[in-house]
């Protein structure tokens, strides 16, 4: 079973950019659709992006359309999630999920069976 570790959170402005990693291990990173949850104070885990196990599809949550970038290195085992002009409003824990391998995608956070640990985003105003 693969397991991972976020990385890339930390303080920005509003408007600003920041990079979340997530090292994965094992040899089969690549069967594995990926996502990207965050989670606020006092707020419902919420989906932020998905990408399937070879990298040809993502799908995202409308609020992000536009800002996020969800990506994968397969050969590094690594996903991505790339957001710009953050808001606020996005301050949270975020988490990097895996579903089983060579399932679809999904964007409920049930349906993922293995979760990192969080890295957090805070956005300053």
């Amino acid at each position: 079973q693969v397991q991972l570790v976020e990385s890339g959170g930390g303080l920005v402005q509003a408007g600003g950019s920041l990079r979340l990693s997530c090292a994965a291990s094992g040899r089969t990173f690549n069967t594995y659709p990926m996502g990207w949850f965050r989670q606020a104070p006092g707020k419902e885990r919420e989906f932020v992006a998905t990408i399937t196990w070879l990298g040809g599809s993502t799908y995202y949550a409308d609020s992000v359309k536009g800002r996020f970038t969800i990506s994968r290195d397969n050969g590094k085992n690594t996903l991505y999630l790339q957001m710009n002009s953050l808001k606020p409003e996005e301050s949270a824990v975020y988490y990097c999920a895996a579903r089983p391998p060579y399932s679809g995608s999904s964007s409920v956070p049930g349906d993922y069976t293995t979760w990192g640990q969080e890295t957090q985003v805070t956005v300053s105003s």
